[in-house]
């Protein structure tokens, strides 16, 4: 899976991070729906961070297509409810097949 952290760059991650970035992407949109904006910022960091951590940085000539975006940690409440699907900002993507 590849995921941008926006003004940062792409990462692929390895399918085996997907459940724990589900998780903190659930914890993000909990904060939204709260009005809590201390946790939506905290919420990004962590995944934001998840994502640098775990995965490999792509080079900035790779223009692979994205699977999910991470925006940056100082968004707004109004700004997250505008760019957040309805799935969040990682998708539901489908389990690869084994």
């Amino acid at each position: 899976m590849i995921v941008r952290v926006l003004g940062e760059g792409q990462w692929r991650v390895d399918d085996s991070l997907r459940a724990r970035l589900q998780e903190l992407d659930d914890q993000v949109s909990l904060a939204l729906d709260a009005g809590d904006e201390a946790a939506l910022r905290s919420g990004l960091a962590a995944l934001a961070d998840a994502v640098r951590s775990h995965g490999e940085a792509l080079p900035a000539e790779d223009l692979s297509a994205s699977d999910a975006i991470v925006p940056p940690a100082d968004l707004s409440l109004e700004e997250a409810r505008e760019l957040m699907s309805n799935e969040g900002f990682i998708p539901d993507l489908p389990t690869p097949a084994s």
